[in-house]
């Protein structure tokens, strides 16, 4: 695309490329000097002093431009007033330092330079007045107030260009922190949950190592090594549990930041799997929302962090579709089995919702795409041909 004259304007008056412009403006006047001024024109020593002064101040007005622009009037009021010839090049001169001015420096230092520039015009032009005095007034805008016009555009172009970037800086920012904040919320979620598969296991192979113990010491005289490392190990699974109860105080803790609204999931066994996620389609059908469930009964046989997995990333795409798509929408769920990968998708048509939101605009999408990730898989969603939304995954087999 090719970029807005506006940008290319301003960017040929940037800052960085004062020293340049005055470089060129310097060079234009020398080659008037040689090649367009009259030979006849009538000039004393001023008019040379006053065109190598102007040559002389340009570094200055790069470097400081009020200074510069200053310097610049006064030696057009020395060449109007004590010279022989025209002043084209003090003119000139002028006219730029005050635009350079205009481009950095707006306020009082801008007004004095106009005010003087325009004292110093007039006062050239003075044997014109009253008679044509129009033409002098009009002369003097051409020379003086366009390039202080132009400058201050090209100035308040830049401040505006400034502040835009700076805005889109701050919204980019705002937008990362509030991704990282829901992936961690969602790993968060995920940690808990981590700690309901695991104090459950470990609370099961406790009360065995216990039923083990009680039935060694209840019949004929135990082998007293065995007994000596049952008994290490339901100290050492006790501790675990003392443990894993302080741990997840703290991640249940409300400032360990729980993602607001989402449905609590606790540790679920892999047989009770399909009913659960038919009790989410259900939920969503108590929305409204038409549900058509396809669920293999083969993901009965997913480990449990799998099947909290597919059950969390059920729940929130179907309250998604509820939420953007509206009641009237239909939405299919497919959960199945392929060679111990789950594929799993969510799709609806729609309905008489909004126009649903780009991918990965939402903290929902965040957070699912999160947990998929950490399972070693890759979320998809996207919009569908003919209206709605499409949301899928497959999730590698366990390790």
């Amino acid at each position: 695309m090719k970029p807005y004259r506006g940008a290319v304007l301003t960017r040929m008056f940037d800052e960085r490329y004062a020293s340049a412009r005055l470089l060129l403006l310097s060079l234009s006047g020398v080659g008037y000097l040689l090649l367009l001024r009259n030979p006849a024109e009538p000039r004393n020593w001023v008019d040379w002093a006053a065109d190598l002064t102007e040559f002389a101040l340009v570094p200055l007005c790069a470097r400081l431009p009020f200074a510069g622009a200053l310097a610049q009037t006064a030696v057009l009021a020395v060449a109007s007033l004590c010279g022989e010839g025209q002043t084209v090049i003090p003119t000139v001169g002028s006219s730029w330092a005050a635009l350079e001015l205009a481009l950095h420096s707006p306020g009082p230092k801008l007004w004095i330079v106009t005010a003087a520039l325009f004292g110093v015009n007039y006062a050239d032009d003075w044997h014109k007045l009253p008679g044509e005095a129009l033409g002098v007034t009009y002369n003097t805008l051409i020379l003086v107030g366009v390039p202080v016009l132009f400058g201050a555009n090209i100035r308040a172009t830049r401040q505006l260009a400034r502040q835009a970037e700076a805005r889109a800086t701050e919204e980019e920012r705002r937008r990362l922190s509030e991704t990282r904040a829901a992936r961690a919320d969602e790993r968060t979620a995920i940690a808990r949950e981590l700690h309901d598969v695991v104090a459950h296991h470990v609370a099961s192979i406790v009360l065995r190592v216990g039923v083990a113990r009680h039935v060694l010491t209840g019949g004929a005289r135990p082998d007293p090594r065995t007994v000596a490392v049952l008994d290490d190990v339901h100290a050492t699974g006790t501790a675990a549990l003392a443990d894993l109860r302080q741990l997840v105080t703290v991640l249940r803790a409300p400032e360990a930041g729980t993602v607001a609204g989402s449905p609590a999931v606790v540790s679920i066994e892999p047989e009770s799997l399909p009913a659960a996620l038919e009790a989410a389609a259900d939920r969503a059908r108590q929305t409204g929302v038409t549900v058509d469930a396809d669920i293999d009964p083969e993901v009965s046989t997913l480990d449990a962090v799998r099947g909290l997995a597919v059950l969390r990333l059920t729940q929130e795409a179907l309250t998604n579709v509820a939420r953007h798509a509206g009641p009237a929408a239909h939405a299919r769920l497919v959960v199945r089995m392929r060679d111990r990968a789950v594929e799993w998708s969510v799709t609806d048509d729609g309905g008489s919702g909004p126009v649903v939101p780009a991918p990965g605009t939402g903290h929902g999408i965040v957070g699912m795409r999160e947990r998929v990730q950490v399972l070693g898989g890759r979320l998809e969603a996207g919009p569908v041909v003919g209206g709605g939304w499409a949301l899928g995954t497959v999730l590698p087999a366990a390790a």
